[in-house]
């Protein structure tokens, strides 16, 4: 089995803060500890350096509440990178996010101005596919692009979207865009090695949760609702061999352990509340 996830790009925390509710998962009246997300951020780096991976460390651009959120910047695979279109409030990350890899070496790529894209945050490599969300943080239009760029094949997939009192598709007051509690696919799926997925069903419409369940050369572990939204189970980085994940997720943790699996889990409680977690902080090179 190929270890994955050998190599990420991490900012750090020090400017991190939820002022703007551009997700289902921001509250204004749980006000984020800047210190203790610089603690947890920190821990989840030296847990990514005891499995193995290669960490590279850059200042978070100092005009973003969201920089922390290393994966949202781009899809890297190989020696390409695609770069993000983000909601407005993350639009100063772009151009960081452009020049850092491009010094990094990577080709870089960008999608036209009218098409959002989410990044790693949203597409989500697994051996010859890239899982890909749609609606909320990527446009449809951009899975075809995607798959051309890597030459791989792309399964689109969209999650549950989040309802307001009337029972109709919340927009977010902030963004304009739809919103989801499982805005990125990475809140709904998780890559553990290059042939294994943890994904929950019910975080994602019926003809998605079809497509996974077709594709038979995929091993596939499922998550509780409960996990995988109150728990953040399925935002997690795994090498093939160690996973990072959740300490709130034990039907996942002890899973992934039954099947050979290290799993290490740090106590995330502020990050969260930006509505990212492990995986959003690292972008996999």
């Amino acid at each position: 089995m190929s270890l994955i996830n050998q190599r990420v790009l991490m900012s750090d925390a020090n400017y991190f803060n939820d002022g703007f509710a551009i997700n289902s998962h921001m509250d204004a009246s749980k006000p984020v500890d800047l210190a203790r997300a610089q603690a947890e951020h920190a821990e989840i780096k030296s847990l990514f350096e005891q499995a193995g991976i290669e960490v590279i460390q850059v200042p978070a651009p100092p005009t973003s509440q969201d920089g922390v959120y290393t994966a949202n910047w781009a899809l890297v695979i190989g020696d390409k990178a695609v770069m993000s279109n983000l909601p407005e409030q993350r639009a100063s990350e772009e151009p960081y996010a452009l020049e850092t890899l491009q010094k990094l070496g990577f080709e870089t790529v960008k999608l036209p101005d009218d098409l959002h894209f989410s990044g790693q945050g949203d597409a989500l490599p697994c051996g010859n596919y890239i899982f890909v969300g749609s609606q909320y943080r990527t446009s449809p239009e951009v899975h075809d692009m995607l798959g051309r760029e890597f030459g791989k094949t792309v399964i689109g997939v969209q999650a549950i979207p989040e309802l307001g009192a009337d029972n109709q598709p919340v927009i977010n007051p902030v963004t304009g865009w739809p919103d989801s509690f499982f805005y990125d696919l990475d809140l709904a799926l998780a890559v553990i090695d290059d042939h294994t997925i943890a994904y929950c069903p019910d975080a994602l419409l019926p003809e998605s949760q079809a497509k996974i369940r077709a594709l038979t050369d995929i091993d596939k572990i499922e998550v509780s609702f409960d996990e995988a939204k109150t728990g953040f189970a399925c935002n997690l980085v795994s090498t093939g061999k160690t996973v990072i994940m959740s300490n709130h997720a034990h039907n996942l943790a002890s899973e992934l352990r039954d099947r050979g699996y290290n799993v290490l889990s740090p106590n995330v409680t502020e990050l969260v509340k930006g509505g990212g977690f492990i995986r959003c902080v690292s972008l996999t090179l």
